[in-house]
């Protein structure tokens, strides 16, 4: 839930001037049934930053997640994984998949990772991120008896943008969302859609010291004890309502799914996104019973090559007036 600033509040949030972060080395191979909280624990006192104090916000890699989960699958059957962890395709170029998982999230090949684990092997993303990250910050607290925040992170790539950030894809302790809607700046201007998603800042920040090959799946973030609260808060609030999702499919799949809406054969999405070009558009076409001008007219359209710009030039500069 995102509550905006009343016209009576004098300044957004609270921020910070300053934040450290450390990752402590020696957290060790994970497997299933590691003690993680013992694990974090005995690292941290050991790092020259720690051990863990009041408001420290804990970052941990969802794969020792799904490490000490249990969730390795064998690495033969990673198309099959894919497909079941999948709950749609978003786009698909060959055999890379971008989909929706269960849980809501868009990510490359449903979160199925190789990384960091033997070469036989996979990792399938924790079943409820959310409730992991709340099963470990009750864990830390009853043990330390300091008031933590925890956020489960994940690495994803992002439209429009060249290369792979970490997002927090379970949260519990920890404020999601800071929304500055209603505040106003130094010049008087009232913010209208202005909402930071800090949990995916404090992960991709995390990630920072952490790495991705230091062998480091943890990392601790100091000063930011104000975001740290025991309201309820899920990584679910990072997740963008379907109906205002402007980028729910790809190009080329967007135009697929509009032509199945179009000749009522919706429930043929997945079968269909899955093939190339030529065949998938005579696939089709064999479950309509369009004339053939319409046939042909929808043949154009599906083989318009949508992922290659110099194919087509879209000839309507915006006016200057609409600049």
């Amino acid at each position: 839930m995102i509550s905006p600033h009343t016209m009576d509040d004098s300044a957004p949030a609270q921020v910070a001037s300053m934040i450290s972060i450390f990752a402590p080395a020696a957290i060790g191979e994970v497997s299933a049934g590691t003690d993680l909280v013992t694990a974090i624990l005995t690292a941290a006192e050991a790092d020259p930053h720690g051990p863990l104090q009041d408001g420290d916000i804990v970052v941990i890699t969802s794969k020792i997640i799904s490490k000490a989960e249990g969730l390795i699958e064998p690495a033969s059957q990673r198309a099959e994984l894919i497909t079941s962890e999948s709950r749609r395709t978003v786009a698909r170029r060959g055999e890379t998949r971008i989909v929706r998982t269960h849980g809501g999230l868009t990510l490359a090949a449903a979160g199925v990772d190789t990384s960091n684990v033997r070469t036989e092997s996979i990792l399938l993303l924790p079943r409820d991120p959310d409730a992991s990250a709340a099963n470990l910050r009750a864990q830390l607290a009853a043990a330390t008896g300091l008031r933590l925040g925890v956020i489960i992170s994940d690495t994803a790539g992002r439209p429009w943008r060249t290369g792979q950030t970490d997002q927090a894809i379970g949260v519990c302790g920890v404020q999601v969302l800071q929304n500055y809607v209603g505040a106003k700046d130094a010049y008087d201007n009232e913010l209208q859609v202005t909402v930071m998603a800090v949990a995916d800042e404090l992960a991709a920040a995390a990630d920072l010291v952490k790495g991705k090959l230091r062998g480091r799946p943890v990392a601790v973030v100091r000063g930011l004890g104000f975001l740290v609260s025991e309201a309820d808060s899920s990584a679910r609030e990072l997740l963008r309502d379907p109906a205002k999702d402007m980028f729910s499919f790809g190009s080329q799949e967007a135009v697929l799914a509009a032509a199945l809406v179009a000749t009522e054969q919706q429930n043929r999405y997945e079968e269909l996104v899955a093939l190339e070009r030529p065949e998938q558009t005579s696939r089709l076409l064999t479950g309509t019973r369009l004339g053939e001008e319409a046939q042909d007219l929808l043949r154009a359209i599906l083989s318009v090559d949508l992922t290659n710009t110099k194919d087509f030039e879209l000839d309507s500069p915006l006016l200057e007036t609409d600049r």
